[in-house]
């Protein structure tokens, strides 16, 4: 069997030619799969994307990292708010709220399971947001509970106490129309 002198190098030709076709395809796709970092983008070259792409995916990498371990934090809360106490789940609680006005004072009761720290803000932040001025905010553990106690002078004769007594109580019954493990 005769082996033509030009044949080889026609395949090695051809075998170059596939693999550099191969390799212009794969970049292509791992440069579709980049969202662009700069309107430039377009305008870099080959290995400056490969460098961009190599920097995209250690940037996943450290996202995905900072979420396992706040995914691991989270869980631990869990953990902890859901130990078993007599069929009874420690740490969470429906939340109660009661709204006392006298005079200019007004005097709001929140009663949350441990876990209650998020609305106690809440309940801050509205009070805040419609003019009261607060006076005095304390909270106390009782069992699987806490007691929030605020203290807030709104101004006489304006509404404000009936807009924060409503807007709580809304929040209040948005968080028992949340489904809780």
């Amino acid at each position: 069997m005769e082996r033509k002198p030009g044949s080889s190098r026609a395949d090695r030709k051809t075998t170059e030619r596939n693999r550099r076709n191969r390799m212009k395809a794969l970049l292509s796709k791992l440069h579709s799969l980049v969202p662009p970092q700069s309107p430039r983008e377009s305008t870099l070259t080959l290995p400056d994307q490969l460098g961009e792409a190599a920097n995209y995916i250690k940037d996943l990498q450290v996202k995905v990292e900072k979420m396992r371990e706040q995914k691991e934090r989270l869980l631990e809360i869990e953990k902890i708010n859901t130990t078993m106490n007599n069929g009874l789940m420690i740490g969470f609680k429906s939340p109660e709220i009661g709204i006392r006005k006298s005079g200019s004072i007004l005097e709001v009761v929140l009663v949350t399971g441990l876990d209650g720290q998020f609305l106690f803000n809440e309940t801050i932040q509205v009070i805040h947001g419609e003019g009261a001025d607060i006076v005095n905010a304390n909270f106390s553990y009782v069992d699987d509970a806490m007691l929030h106690t605020i203290h807030a002078k709104v101004g006489d004769g304006d509404c404000s106490d009936e807009r924060i007594s409503q807007r709580l109580q809304e929040i209040v019954n948005d968080m028992l129309m949340e489904p809780h493990p």
